[in-house]
């Protein structure tokens, strides 16, 4: 009999994704952008941007990793943020239907060993933990999300491109269904 992803030591992979309560300037910037300058862009109803922890190794029931992430400022501020942790594929990210996700991140630099050392310190367990932003891209009925999205992706011009510079990061597009692991995946 399986022991499942909620049983006690059991060696499996996180996320915790994490939202601000009030409107994100960043995504504010970066939509006013898109729309304003980049023709992909001219279809995009909506940007949301997300931060990404997916942590792995020895990881407590859910229960005790949301007290655990709650109480350090290594993943979140609670006065501020908002955190949703998913430690099944089949829960679902915090992507509304139809929106499309788009994973950037630091090429060789996504490790947060600051939040590794906090983690080691309160458990005793030693944990991988990885970091990267998330967006959210939703666009106007018709439109070609999927395509958009991708050309939105990667920076390439001043016409195109915007969320991931492919000199110092990577991207992974989201599907209908966010992986779970998704930063720690091989493939994307």
């Amino acid at each position: 009999m399986s022991a499942g992803p909620e049983a006690e030591g059991a060696r499996r992979t996180a996320q915790a994704w994490v939202m601000l309560f009030a409107d994100d300037p960043e995504a504010v910037s970066a939509l006013a952008v898109v729309r304003r300058a980049l023709e992909a862009g001219r279809a995009l109803a909506g940007l949301r941007r997300l931060r990404l922890f997916e942590l792995r190794g020895e990881l407590p029931p859910r229960g005790r990793l949301e007290e655990l992430l709650h109480r350090s400022t290594q993943f979140y501020n609670p006065h501020k943020e908002r955190c949703l942790v998913r430690v099944d594929r089949a829960e679902p990210a915090p992507f509304a239907s139809g929106e499309q996700a788009l994973l950037v991140f630091e090429r060789g630099e996504a490790r947060r060993p600051a939040a590794e050392r906090w983690w080691l310190h309160e458990t005793g367990e030693r944990i991988e933990v990885r970091e990267g932003v998330a967006w959210g891209l939703r666009f106007t009925e018709g439109a070609e999300a999927a395509r958009a999205t991708a050309e939105l992706a990667v920076l390439t011009s001043l016409a195109g491109g915007l969320f991931c510079n492919p000199n110092a990061q990577e991207h992974r597009q989201g599907g209908a269904q966010v992986p779970l692991p998704w930063l720690l995946s091989r493939a994307g």
